[in-house]
């Protein structure tokens, strides 16, 4: 795979961007994404939708007033307005011309988590949403103090259950371990007198906001500091600890290059981003550049949007309905909004589970036959070289390659642009897919490059970048 293609794929979900980056180089296209202007408009879908807390309490009451039939219609809508949510942010993630920054948004939306399924007000995800790609290139140490007294996060977390005279551990908590720090680098008293400090934040108009009769107002120790101290002054003072950076780089590197990626370069980095004050946007370039001249190709497993979104693309797919991509995810463990839990989805192998994998084979055969993805398919998996059979929406699909190339100089280029590696057997294999007498002018030469296509979004290597 050449490394265009590679490096579109990790900082984007497919491979568009890998001529700009051979146009102006790595360097360059990353400050061009960073720099690329974005549009941060309300979703229609939200318009209508309660935003503050007088809005909220009048919608409950409404609830409450009404029929049985009238309930379900007023809660259909709520549900009904989260999936329009997810497909709003699916098109923007397929048509941005620099789609690093969502790609970063979906980071910082797995890092500091927060679900429409626990948060239950659409508005507040959609906050969240807002901030994270506001602030997707920005300042860790100020994203931090944001997101933590967001009404998403205190809802999510229980901080609402946080009172002077009733502890609520779980914002505190999070904050250390998921956040900031990691596990081993903070105490239990740590916790403790977090909580203390985080008593009586709870839900305001626009962001969370202190409760006089429910904060402790008592000195607190932290990290060996005494005060009377609040989120703000929390922050702070985690960010002073020598540890901070490596969590947040590892996760990156994760992200981004590599499920498993070596300490040394967590520290490397990590100190780096110290040095930078915690700036996320010369770390991003400072990585980026740094690792696009190594060769670590295949060290990072597909997540489900690079996955599909690199398939719609090669096949020159137009206008896939965003809500059979959001089941698809769902279908694939990557539920946008929804993580299993506040550690967010994992990655790396659980990417690529036996259901999984059988259910990529499955989209893949759909796609490559001219057949979308559907509800009904996934309903049905087929077994080892079964073709599904179900009434699906035919769709035009169609390869690049060169229509003056002979057999083994398409396989080639299907090769140096799909897989990072080929052995042996699976070069024999498209050889004998696509064999010596191939003729690429043929009225039907896209059907036979199409099957070799799709036996390489089989193969191990296809799954990795």
């Amino acid at each position: 795979m050449n490394k265009s293609n590679l490096w579109s794929l990790r900082m984007g979900f497919s491979s568009k961007q890998s001529s700009q980056i051979d146009a102006v180089g790595i360097t360059n296209f990353v400050k061009k994404s960073i720099q690329a202007p974005f549009e941060n408009d309300m979703p229609d879908c939200l318009k209508d939708d309660p935003k503050t807390l007088a809005e909220l309490k009048e919608l409950r009451q409404s609830i409450k007033n009404s029929d049985s039939e009238e309930q379900k219609k007023i809660i259909k809508k709520q549900i009904r307005n989260s999936i329009e949510l997810k497909k709003w942010w699916i098109e923007r993630m397929q048509n941005e011309s620099f789609p690093l920054r969502e790609k970063m948004v979906l980071f910082w939306h797995n890092h500091f988590v927060t679900t429409s399924q626990k948060v239950k007000v659409n508005y507040w995800v959609y906050q969240n949403n807002y901030l994270l790609r506001e602030n997707a290139f920005g300042n860790f140490k100020k994203l931090t103090k944001v997101m933590i007294q967001t009404n998403a996060m205190v809802r999510y977390l229980d901080n609402v259950d946080n009172k002077k005279d009733k502890i609520n551990e779980n914002l505190s908590r999070e904050l250390l371990e998921l956040f900031t720090l990691g596990i081993g680098n903070y105490t239990e008293d740590d916790i403790k007198n977090g909580a203390r400090a985080l008593a009586g934040l709870n839900l305001g108009e626009q962001e969370a906001v202190y409760r006089r009769f429910l904060e402790d107002n008592s000195d607190k120790t932290y990290f060996g500091k005494k005060g009377n101290f609040k989120a703000n002054d929390l922050v702070d003072i985690i960010f002073e600890q020598k540890n901070i950076p490596y969590l947040i780089t590892r996760k990156i590197l994760k992200w981004f290059i590599y499920d498993n990626p070596k300490e040394e370069l967590v520290t490397y980095y990590g100190d780096y981003l110290r040095k930078v004050k915690f700036e996320i946007e010369p770390l991003l370039i400072k990585i980026f550049t740094e690792e696009f001249a190594k060769e670590n190709a295949g060290s990072k497993i597909k997540d489900p949007l690079v996955y599909l979104f690199q398939m719609i693309d090669e096949l020159h797919i137009e206008n896939t309905p965003s809500a059979l991509i959001a089941f698809y995810l769902r279908q694939q463990g990557m539920d946008l909004f929804n993580q299993p839990n506040v550690k967010g989805w994992d990655g790396g192998n659980s990417w690529l589970t036996s259901q999984i994998y059988l259910q990529r084979n499955n989209v893949s055969d759909l796609l490559c036959n001219g057949r979308n993805i559907s509800r009904k398919a996934f309903n049905k998996v087929p077994d080892e070289g079964e073709q599904p059979e179900i009434e699906l929406e035919k769709i035009n699909v169609k390869l690049d390659f060169d229509s003056n190339g002979n057999n083994k100089k398409i396989i080639a280029e299907l090769r140096n642009r799909l897989l990072f590696q080929v052995d042996e057997n699976t070069q024999k294999d498209m050889e004998n897919l696509l064999k010596y007498d191939f003729d690429a002018k043929d009225k039907n030469a896209n059907y036979a490059v199409l099957r070799v296509f799709n036996y390489i979004t089989k193969t191990p290597e296809y799954q990795l970048i």
